[in-house]
């Protein structure tokens, strides 16, 4: 579980104004945040549970941060992005330690109502939003909100785009009894042995990551992730997308090349549509990207709070990050 180490660690690599490293340099620069706060509270009628951090000293965030994480992890994924930038990362309701209802409407629309009220009780009027796999549901919420939309950053989302099919996993959970069967017979070893698949390397998730997703791995989640899956058809995904071009603020489309669930060609359909979009692509990261290159930790976090050099792109509007 080695991960790739940061290039802004290289003290000694030589730097001149606009050069990668000086990029690198700044993005390690970025203070951490000292603490994090976890709150649970009732949030339209049903008990949402967060995690929080107030901003670095020295960090001058245009805007707060929300992260929105995906199956079947939680708010944990955010703990490292959280210490570089402060904001909130919520678990999804049916996931961590949020409330999982038999009655909630795990849904497209069933989530974007309760981010919704989510930010209502958080008092926000304008953030940042950055989405992970199926927290790109929260991108229906961007698109009603659009005119709030300080910043975003997509990371190896579902695609609410036209041409998507489902991976071979997800056909299994959208299929009636086998997806319970898969569910069922899930073990923490087996959990294990397939999260090497997400990864370039072929190695497994961090104990850490593995731990607290197993840990939360209940009944409860199963069912949230059977009827998420099931409620959403390629073309369910492709209409709950129809407005991204509303987005008009500064994005960040930052990908995991060797995503084995989503193709890297869904990053650029992304970009294309988001008038503001950056593509950055990482060539040896997976569906999880920050684990395979903790560095992107920081390019995330200095696209947020405005205190990174431009992003160099190629001549199709893509930054390639290779090592």
């Amino acid at each position: 579980m080695d991960a790739a180490s940061h290039d802004g660690e290289e003290q000694d690599l030589p730097a001149t104004p606009g050069s990668q490293a000086t990029h690198d340099r700044q993005v390690n620069q970025i203070p951490q945040a000292t603490s994090l706060f976890e709150h649970t509270e009732l949030v339209a009628g049903t008990r949402v549970f967060w995690r929080a951090a107030d901003p670095p000293a020295g960090i001058d965030s245009p805007a707060p941060v929300l992260y929105v994480h995906g199956v079947p992890t939680n708010a944990d994924d955010w703990t490292p992005f959280l210490e570089r930038t402060g904001g909130v990362a919520l678990d999804l309701p049916g996931f961590g330690r949020s409330e999982k209802s038999q009655g909630f409407d795990c849904s497209i629309v069933g989530y974007n109502a309760i981010i919704q009220a989510f930010l209502s009780h958080l008092g926000w009027e304008r953030f940042s939003l950055v989405v992970h796999d199926w927290g790109g549901l929260a991108l229906v919420t961007a698109q009603e909100l659009h005119d709030r939309v300080e910043r975003l950053v997509v990371i190896n989302s579902v695609p609410l785009l036209p041409g998507y099919r489902w991976h071979r996993i997800a056909r299994g959970w959208r299929t009636p009894v086998l997806g319970e069967m898969m569910m069922g017979l899930m073990t923490r070893s087996l959990a294990r042995w397939f999260s090497k698949e997400s990864r370039p390397s072929g190695e497994p998730w961090p104990e850490e990551m593995l731990e607290s997703t197993w840990r939360h791995f209940d009944h409860g989640t199963q069912r949230a992730i059977l009827r998420l899956y099931r409620s959403a058809p390629p073309a369910v995904l492709e209409q709950a997308g129809s407005r991204l071009a509303k987005l008009e603020c500064p994005a960040l489309v930052l990908w995991g090349e060797q995503d084995p669930y989503i193709p890297a060609r869904f990053a650029a359909d992304f970009a294309a549509l988001l008038p503001g979009g950056k593509l950055e692509l990482l060539p040896d990261a997976g569906h999880w990207p920050w684990i395979d290159r903790p560095d992107s930790v920081g390019t995330v976090a200095s696209f947020l709070t405005q205190s990174s050099a431009p992003i160099p792109t190629d001549a199709e509007g893509a930054r390639h990050t290779g090592r």
